[in-house]
């Protein structure tokens, strides 16, 4: 496992990536995003949030950026099998425009986006909550250090999973043990980064960005139940996700902190809310997410 996570050069991980968030133009307003290469079984969900995005952006003037999108979950995608992107022009306006996409596969809806963009403008400025006072990411094990330190007892499928490198690193400040977990607070935090430079272009970090918003979200809701998606106690999917852009200028390719909380979870369903800082403690966005999550028989 060790040896086929370190296969692949960091930089070779982040051409990948921007490969995956960088859509092809088929016809007016209709874009192919690219598979996930080794992708296997469900698509990631913040894929095809972060493809419907860049779909949009390829329809506003450059002149807007993104401030807020919205999106469902109908379906999962099946890695064996493109997405189309179906962009509908709703409004362009002097200092908005918004977009709606449907994301299609075999012409069946799998998510709808709906993105708002705007001009920059000078305006009121005020930042409520600072950032948590955590330990720094040099400070922590990474995600993978951690998780192969109870590999052997989780599921192969688990195991498989963990041992593909990704091009986001991910350190996690408290992180559980999903084979023996225990009761806690619905809070967590964890550092992320894109493994190595990504290129200058602000429109690739926000998309990036909005790829890394649904990592560990939706398994802020579980914490308080011991339950957990790798030890196979779990079952979960995305129903809904959002994310506000309150920061123009930012890299994905340094630290930044997820800060998370999942304020209630009822019905089968959970409602987790994050937060993400830069190094400087500055709010660059929040993310919001309600997620299915039911409890499953623990692996044999």
């Amino acid at each position: 496992m060790i040896e086929d996570y370190n296969a692949i050069p960091p930089e070779e991980l982040v051409a990948r990536l921007t490969r995956l968030l960088t859509v092809t133009e088929l016809e007016r307003d209709l874009y192919q995003g690219s598979r996930l290469i080794g992708g296997k079984g469900r698509v990631f969900g913040g894929q095809v949030v972060a493809q419907a995005l860049a779909s949009a952006m390829r329809t506003v003037d450059p002149v807007r950026s993104v401030h807020s999108l919205h999106a469902y979950f109908m379906r999962g995608g099946d890695e064996d099998y493109p997405i189309d992107f179906r962009v509908h022009r709703d409004y362009d306006g002097r200092s908005f425009a918004t977009r709606r996409v449907e994301a299609l596969q075999g012409g069946v809806p799998i998510l709808t986006l709906t993105a708002s963009f705007q001009v920059p403008e000078e305006g009121c400025n005020h930042q409520r909550d600072a950032m948590p006072q955590v330990p720094h990411p040099e400070d922590l094990p990474s995600e993978y250090a951690f998780f192969m330190s109870v590999a052997e007892r989780l599921p192969p499928e688990s195991r498989a999973l963990l041992a593909h490198r990704r091009a986001v690193e991910l350190r996690l400040v408290d992180p559980v043990d999903p084979t023996r977990p225990v009761p806690r607070e619905p809070v967590q935090h964890l550092w992320f980064r894109v493994v190595s430079p990504l290129a200058d272009d602000p429109d690739l970090h926000r998309v990036a960005l909005a790829y890394i918003t649904d990592m560990g979200l939706l398994g802020t809701a579980v914490l308080p139940h011991a339950i957990s998606w790798l030890g196979r106690t779990a079952k979960s999917a995305s129903l809904d996700h959002a994310v506000w852009f309150h920061a123009q200028d930012f890299r994905v390719d340094d630290w930044m902190l997820y800060s998370m909380d999942s304020p209630w979870a009822g019905q089968g369903r959970g409602l987790n809310r994050g937060q993400i800082f830069d190094r400087q403690g500055r709010l660059i966005a929040s993310a919001a997410q309600e997620g299915l999550i039911r409890r499953a028989r623990p692996a044999s």
